[in-house]
């Protein structure tokens, strides 16, 4: 209605006054070009860093056949998983990538309004037809609705078995890769006639004797750790906690030094029985006094107990190395944590303590989902609860000493592994505890890899590696509300 002089409506407010306008049509090609060099700059990014290390591994750097292809198909492989991520998965079920996410944009099929799934989503590229890509204030006001998840048991149950098969996957790719790359370099032909045709060469003894059973002892190191962090985080209802917050590095950390004091050792092999040993007399002591008075154990007192004792042998530690300078030497060698230096004898020793641990740790996660209720929850469905604590601290015990008497004391690896687990799988722990112990030792040997290239021809242990990214990625964790409260 148009308002004229003498009319008998006044002119007034319009209608549509205060009310938000929802363009229509497509999105505006510049914010489609804005959108699509974000994504191409994700997936580009891995490409270039991978580059630039292939490049720094060329023969005349030190650098191999191996080592090469090792990274650069690392970083191929990293660049394929983003690009079916972002492109397929995102794009398809909540229609829109990183890119059109960061400018507003929509991806919608032209007839129903609704996301265009994740297959049509990778056939993109080519074939392009009944598919809009619209402002997001479009596509919400015209019903647009992100696809749901199936959350029936069936399909979590396909979804947990599929990523329990692609972690084992990449574990073994990690493994090949951590036999290929090292400070001598070598070529696939000379990595296949170690493994398969040994003469007892120089290379054959290479891979025989320092690669094959680093690699093997970073495989059950790594697992055991990760199921430990699972466990513990578990027990303790603390996000935060690890081996270190119940005393068990601590004890085995004083035992070391007090061998190393007492009686001159200097190899691993001769101090892991006695960090084997501190690691289990903290856990008998930190449990023992939680278990004191009438409420029994709970969290909340095994941390303050555990605390008390890491303290308490921590100051012990520091006062053996501060009277004596070889304690001092050889226990800052072993207090960084490394699986360089260890052979099939350590292997050997710890394994059997590693595999009976492993299995306790399994079969106490149905008792463990029960106790992540509560206390009190738990004994009204009938669970013995000093028995399920019980059974999760010999399993606690086992795995931490074992480890920790073969490579030392290793942090991040307990801590930030459960919160990656139990992003994937949920809080059920008969999930979590396997998921833990595979990304454990996909950690553990990959930080080692790293960790022998980045000084070459030296190398860094995997103790610093761990601490120099797992600190950030830990941090980034942590303010994620939902990973950081069990």
């Amino acid at each position: 209605m148009t308002d004229t002089p003498g009319s008998e409506h006044p002119r007034g407010p319009s209608e549509n006054y205060g009310r938000r306008v929802v363009p229509r049509g497509p999105a505006p090609v510049r914010l489609r070009i804005l959108a699509g060099l974000f994504d191409v700059a994700i997936i580009a990014l891995p490409l270039v860093i991978g580059w630039y290390i292939v490049q720094s591994l060329q023969d005349d750097n030190g650098g191999g056949e191996a080592d090469r292809a090792v990274f650069g198909g690392t970083a191929i492989a990293i660049a394929i998983g983003l690009l079916i991520w972002n492109l397929g998965f995102r794009d398809g079920t909540v229609g829109r990538t990183s890119g059109k996410g960061w400018v507003g944009l929509i991806t919608r099929d032209a007839q129903t309004k609704q996301p265009i799934g994740v297959r049509r989503a990778l056939l993109r590229p080519i074939n392009r037809s009944g598919i809009d890509v619209v402002r997001e204030s479009t596509a919400r006001d015209e019903g647009f609705a992100e696809l749901e998840r199936d959350n029936s048991v069936s399909a979590t149950r396909r979804r947990r078995l599929i990523g329990l098969a692609v972690l084992t996957v990449l574990l073994v790719l990690v493994m090949l890769a951590s036999i290929a790359v090292g400070a001598r370099p070598l070529t696939f032909a000379e990595i296949f006639h170690a493994i398969f045709n040994s003469d007892g060469s120089q290379t054959d003894i290479i891979v025989r004797t320092l690669r094959a059973p680093r690699t093997i002892l970073g495989l059950v190191v790594g697992i055991a750790l990760g199921i430990v962090g699972a466990l513990i985080q578990g027990h303790t209802r603390n996000p935060l906690a690890d081996a270190g917050l119940l005393g068990l590095n601590a004890g085995a950390a004083f035992l070391v030094v007090m061998s190393i004091y007492l009686f001159g050792f200097t190899a691993p092999s001769q101090y892991m029985w006695f960090a084997f040993a501190g690691s289990f007399i903290a856990s008998v002591v930190v449990f023992g006094l939680s278990s004191i008075g009438n409420g029994g154990s709970s969290p909340l007192s095994l941390a303050l107990a555990g605390a008390a004792v890491a303290f308490f042998l921590q100051a012990m530690t520091n006062a053996v190395i501060i009277l004596d300078q070889a304690s001092l030497d050889a226990y800052r060698f072993w207090v960084v944590g490394s699986v360089s230096g260890r052979g099939f004898d350590v292997l050997w020793q710890v394994l059997p303590f590693l595999v009976v641990g492993l299995v306790i740790a399994l079969a106490s996660t149905p008792g463990l989902n029960v106790l992540s209720l509560g206390d009190d929850v738990a004994k009204a469905l009938g669970t013995n609860i000093v028995f399920s604590r019980t059974l999760g601290i010999v399993a606690i015990t086992l795995l931490t000493g074992a480890a920790t008497a073969a490579c030392g004391p290793i942090a991040f690896i307990g801590l930030v592994v459960p919160h990656v687990a139990r992003a994937i799988t949920g809080p059920d722990y008969r999930w979590l505890v396997p998921y833990a112990g595979l990304l454990g030792a996909i950690m553990l040997i990959t930080a080692d890899i790293i960790g022998r290239v980045v000084v070459r021809p030296g190398e860094l242990q995997v103790g610093i590696i761990l601490a120099i990214f797992g600190a950030p990625f830990f941090i980034a964790l942590v303010r994620r509300r939902k990973l950081a409260s069990l």
